[in-house]
């Protein structure tokens, strides 16, 4: 996919960030193989994987770690080409962002995901 106009973005950062809330894991591996590649890799400050399978452990690291929490869209999502760009926050529901991060997601031929490089903005002492 190279033409900006064939591809929703915003639609591709939701599916992202609903994979990163479901905690039903099975639930989870069917919003993760539709959000993202087989191959897809993942990489911030503190995880670096190469795989769905992986990915979604990282996942249910991170819920486990911050549990209750919610991830959910920081403000608008922008994109070019086979890139989106997007913040977002974790925190509790309707409440003030613990964490803040802002990824920069590359999109396959097939819309998923293949390639995210994740930044934290806002974490708390001690993570």
């Amino acid at each position: 996919m190279t033409a900006s106009n064939a591809i929703d973005y915003t639609a591709v950062a939701e599916r992202y960030i609903a994979a990163w809330n479901e905690t039903d894991a099975v639930k989870r591996r069917e919003l993760l193989e539709a959000a993202f590649t087989e191959d897809a890799a993942y990489t911030d400050p503190l995880a670096d994987v190469a795989s769905r399978d992986a990915l979604d452990m990282v996942i249910g690291a991170v819920q486990g770690q911050f549990a209750g929490l919610v991830f959910t869209l920081g403000g608008p999502v922008d994109g070019h080409h086979d890139l989106v760009r997007f913040t977002w926050n974790l925190g509790p529901a309707g409440g003030e962002a613990l964490v803040v991060g802002f990824d920069v997601a590359q999109i396959a031929a097939d819309g998923r995901v293949c390639k995210v490089s994740g930044f934290l903005d806002k974490v708390p002492a001690g993570l």
